[in-house]
């Protein structure tokens, strides 16, 4: 069989990592890269380190208004359906290149799977939910990781072909791990501790082009003591140098480029805690066992909230700084899978081998 897999975005590659080397196996799989994310340290050094083949093919699409990015998105993939003919097309998650993918195949009568189907913030208002809810709906083949998500597919009458599998990115961190171990050397060359510092990461559209929740922020940041790492994504970078707040007014923060995914791992499991508004960061501190303050009011992974292991605060400063002064103790449990979310995947398909 032959899939063609769209993906543009970070946490893409590292889902489809552990589900390429399985589909690799048996079947012929066609990378599309959208270019979603063109900076090298968010899109080539992943294919690097997971050791994920070459794109196939590469839209260079970068960034724009969501209207014109899916806009080329749609054309550039619909082509390569043409040319390549897939019996499927495989997308990943909430981005506007999972929504584009799949709209392309569902017109042109391509079976589309989406992997990491039925999440819901039931926040209408982010770009993310809306891709999700239309990418479930046009979906044949919907691969959840949790429970609670094919319960929210349920509740929208998405019923058929509905798996719950587990979590294919708890299969990366698991599998990359004890590599990130052996391999990252992040924490010596900034000269971090282990233990010793917060890991900070933003780059939601409705805290970075919200002038008040930036500012409330970076003034939660100022006032939380101790070491701070902030690899800080391009996007949000110029956001904040075109509304003129200055980083360097921050105590003790070290604000650095984008990094590989051996070093997030590594920067992630050392921390003494993690606060961030990333979907996908929430999830792996949750595997990895270290507490996350996640700076948004709803969260689609309503499992890590349980005993404080997730706590969402928005951008209220004094909620962030009380959610980090708590001490919690999060330990894994085990509601998004055992680690084989992508062998269960592939042996759908391997039936029609």
């Amino acid at each position: 069989m032959k899939f063609l897999t769209v993906i543009g975005a970070r946490p893409q590659f590292i889902k489809a990592a552990p589900v390429s080397r399985e589909l690799r196996k048996l079947h012929t799989e066609i990378y599309v890269h959208t270019g979603q994310h063109y900076d090298k340290n968010m899109s080539d050094i992943f294919f690097e380190e997971l050791n994920i083949p070459k794109p196939d093919y590469h839209l260079n699409v970068g960034s724009s208004t969501h209207g014109k990015q899916t806009a080329a998105m749609l054309e550039g993939i619909e082509k390569i359906i043409f040319d390549e003919k897939p019996d499927y097309l495989l997308v990943y998650g909430d981005t506007n290149s999972t929504v584009a993918g799949a709209m392309a195949a569902a017109k042109l009568h391509i079976p589309v799977i989406h992997i990491e189907a039925g999440l819901r913030s039931f926040n209408k208002r982010m770009p993310e939910e809306i891709n999700r809810i239309m990418t479930d709906h046009i979906s044949d083949y919907l691969f959840c990781p949790t429970e609670t998500a094919v319960q929210n597919l349920q509740n929208e009458n998405v019923t058929r072909n509905v798996f719950n599998v587990g979590d294919v990115m708890n299969d990366a961190v698991l599998y990359n791990r004890q590599l990130s171990e052996e391999k990252s050397t992040i924490l010596e060359k900034n000269g971090l501790e282990r233990n010793g510092y917060y890991l900070i990461t933003v780059h939601r559209a409705e805290n970075t082009d919200d002038p008040e929740n930036i500012q409330n922020i970076i003034k939660a940041f100022s006032n939380i003591e101790g070491k701070k790492v902030w690899p800080i994504h391009p996007r949000t970078r110029n956001v904040l140098s075109t509304m003129g707040v200055d980083l360097n007014s921050v105590p003790d923060l070290l604000v650095i480029d984008p990094v590989g995914y051996l070093d997030i791992l590594s920067l992630e499991s050392n921390a003494k805690k993690i606060i961030t508004d990333s979907g996908g960061m929430q999830k792996e501190a949750y595997f990895l066992e270290v507490p996350c303050v996640t700076l948004r009011e709803q969260t689609e992974w309503v499992e890590t909230l349980e005993d404080e292991a997730n706590i969402l605060t928005g951008t209220n400063v004094e909620e962030i700084l009380n959610a980090v002064q708590k001490n919690v103790d999060p330990s894994y449990k085990n509601y998004f899978g055992d680690g084989r979310a992508s062998a269960k995947i592939v042996e759908h398909f391997n039936k029609e081998v």
